[in-house]
């Protein structure tokens, strides 16, 4: 428990901007990236049924051994899933490739499809699928940091405004917790677009905006959070 201290260092984030977008990039990159995973998860699949259909009587070789084959679909997929990374693939296939009379019949014999299937597999895999992973999260860099008017900027500009009204219309008499219901008006007329209503807005445009809105009150007061995502859905 004690050599978990070291991930304090994770707190340095918080101050670097830098670190920051890397690391909201990867949280915004989940969705996409668990659909590459599954897909990469699927042509396992298929190929660990071909391997086993093709060389699932090798029993024996400078890389098959009982912990790595083709016997069954389990170590199949383990086998190929290890040769995925580049490990040895290339012994594997010569493993494979070997053809009656230069082989024992049940131990080592294999077929002359092997390097077409273990070439395919590599190149599919390695320089495609895996590429995949990192092509998902550069576009999602590109989409959300990248422009001047990518949407996160936007909302950290949108937020400090949000704030900087929030805090001038609650710090006086709520501390900043929340807000009074009749007070609404004063504050979207205060508060800049997008999040708030030009100056010249009448009353019952006003109403109808907040009616749309749906903001909640517990008690003829208004919260921050609940403030924040209703300004933000509209």
């Amino acid at each position: 428990m004690r050599v978990l201290r070291v991930t304090r260092i994770i707190k340095l984030a918080k101050k670097n901007k830098d670190l920051q977008a890397l690391m909201q990039t990867i949280t915004l990159s989940v969705g996409p990236l668990s659909n590459v995973f599954l897909l990469l998860m699927l042509v396992l699949f298929i190929f660990s049924i071909l391997a086993v259909f093709f060389f699932s009587t090798i029993t024996e070789g400078k890389i098959i051994s009982d912990m790595r084959n083709f016997n069954d679909f389990g170590n199949s997929f383990l086998t190929l899933f290890v040769i995925s990374t580049g490990e040895n693939w290339n012994m594997l296939m010569y493993d494979c490739i070997d053809t009656p009379p230069n082989c024992i019949q049940g131990q080592t014999c294999g077929t002359s499809l092997a390097p077409v299937f273990f070439i395919i597999f590599v190149l599919f895999v390695q320089n495609v699928m895996l590429n995949l992973f990192i092509l998902v999260i550069i576009s999602q860099f590109e989409t959300y940091y990248m422009g001047d008017d990518n949407p996160i900027i936007k909302y950290q500009v949108n937020m400090e405004v949000f704030m900087k009204t929030w805090i001038e219309f609650t710090v006086q008499k709520y501390r900043c917790i929340k807000l009074r219901e009749k007070q609404l008006n004063s504050f979207f007329k205060a508060l800049p677009p997008p999040f708030g209503l030009p100056a010249d807005t009448t009353d019952d445009q006003m109403k109808k905006v907040m009616l749309k809105m749906g903001i909640r009150c517990d008690d003829g007061y208004v919260y921050f959070n609940e403030l924040l995502y209703r300004c933000m859905r509209r």
